[in-house]
């Protein structure tokens, strides 16, 4: 099941704390949270458009994130980008990427992240900054 989201994506950043009373609350930081705010009603929608629940059992999951190009660079090395000549090397990781679409989807296009059990994942420039998901259910051998 393939889903896009027009989302420019953001990468899962460290918690933030506050001290309570007795411990501390750990928070993510507002860009993190608005972002998976927003990722979170766009995916219900998509779900709620096709009729689907949450996907359970083992899944694969295969994650195209599509990033700006930066302003401060040449036509010709922009043209590079956009072809895929040039793939996104810089910051922010793709593992950070990953978790927080992960923790932005949790209980709406999957139960739990724990679900997932293999991850195909790629960062890549685009005019349009979006992300590209697919869910597959991966079948378990019996032994």
């Amino acid at each position: 099941m393939k889903f896009e989201f027009d989302i420019n994506p953001v990468e899962q950043a460290r918690p933030r704390g506050t001290r309570m009373r007795k411990g501390i609350r750990l928070y993510d930081p507002k860009k993190v949270a608005v972002f998976k705010r927003q990722l979170g009603m766009l995916a219900r929608q998509q779900m709620l458009d096709r009729g689907l629940e949450p996907f359970d059992g083992p899944l694969e999951v295969c994650m195209e994130f599509y990033r700006p190009v930066q302003a401060s660079i040449s036509r010709k090395e922009r043209d590079r980008r956009i072809s895929g000549v040039h793939r996104p090397t810089v910051k922010p990781d793709l593992s950070n990427y990953i978790k927080a679409l992960e923790d932005g989807l949790n209980g709406i296009i999957w139960i739990d992240d724990n679900r997932i059990v293999q991850i195909v994942a790629e960062k890549k420039y685009s005019d349009h900054p979006r992300i590209v998901i697919e869910v597959n259910k991966v079948d378990e051998v019996e032994e």
